[in-house]
């Protein structure tokens, strides 16, 4: 569920009358809960779109749980990358928060985020531990303020629609990394699917029961590390030719080069989470909030 926040509470974030809030709640422009007792309560998710695609900024963003000074440059930094790369090698989240909220707030899509910031955020991490000059103890800690990250996105996300299709998708056994998994659900939830990341380190046995039992419209393999390539060829294959033919596959990570994918079949394959966006709108071109 949404966090909610009376209309004082958003007035004062946004630096406007509580006749204004309460005004665009009636036009419709701001969506309206009410608890037990009939009180009028604005739900955080609500929120976020009336932001994303309107001119108002938040002024205290910090009344509603937010970093100070989020949502208030009102423009996309071309240094987010190498900003956010510095925040997650020092550990610092609120910096981090602020960086993907400021883009996101931006009106800048969560696939965008995944690719153009956390991504390259995460390949620099990678490359200064390859020299020396980062400690694994600072790349782990950094996944889990951006898994944190990603589940605050994921609550500013409006719940999918009842006839929205199904997204199952998860990162094959021996793999680790959730990170991919679950960019890969936020986007798709963005997009309009009702999307379900099942985790990581999966056997295809149990990937091949979900998929039996949920029946999903789109099933997706996050693949950063294989222990073993023919292992997981093997099981793959066994996993298509049981569903391939009434589910599409979609498969993308850094673990699946260009022999492995010549090997496998698919619907697609995604070099990014902005093609998975793409195809997944080729599927159900749902109406989107206007995200960038």
């Amino acid at each position: 569920m949404s966090q909610l926040f009376t209309s004082n509470q958003v007035a004062r974030a946004l630096a406007v009358s509580e006749s204004s809030i309460k005004r665009w709640c009636n036009q419709g422009h701001l969506p309206v809960a009410y608890t037990a007792g009939g009180h009028r309560r604005i739900p955080l998710d609500g929120l976020v779109k009336f932001l994303r695609s309107g001119d108002h900024e938040l002024v205290r963003p910090e009344l509603l749980g937010l970093p100070p000074a989020t949502g208030q440059t009102g423009r996309l930094s071309d240094k987010a990358a190498e900003r956010l790369c510095e925040a997650l090698l020092a550990g610092d989240e609120e910096t981090s928060r602020r960086i993907v909220l400021d883009l996101f707030l931006a009106d800048r899509s969560i696939a965008r985020i995944c690719d153009e910031v956390f991504a390259q955020a995460f390949d620099e991490v990678g490359e200064r531990w390859s020299c020396g000059e980062a400690e694994v103890y600072q790349e782990r800690r950094g996944c889990g303020m951006t898994l944190r990250l990603l589940g605050e996105l994921r609550s500013m996300l409006p719940l999918p629609s009842r006839d929205a299709p199904l997204a199952l998708g998860g990162a094959p056994a021996g793999d680790p990394y959730n990170l991919g998994t679950t960019m890969a659900e936020l986007v798709l939830r963005q997009a309009g699917w009702n999307a379900r990341s099942l985790g990581e380190n999966l056997p295809f046995a149990t990937l091949s029961a979900a998929i039996s039992s949920a029946r999903p419209r789109l099933f997706w393999i996050s693949a950063s590390h294989l222990v073993d390539e023919e292992a997981f060829l093997e099981g793959y294959h066994e996993l298509y030719e049981l569903h391939g033919q009434q589910v599409a596959f979609v498969v993308g990570g850094r673990a699946l080069t260009g022999t492995l994918r010549r090997r496998m079949r698919y619907a697609a394959f995604c070099d990014n989470l902005q093609h998975l966006e793409a195809f997944a709108q080729t599927l159900y071109p749902a109406v989107r909030d206007g995200s960038t």
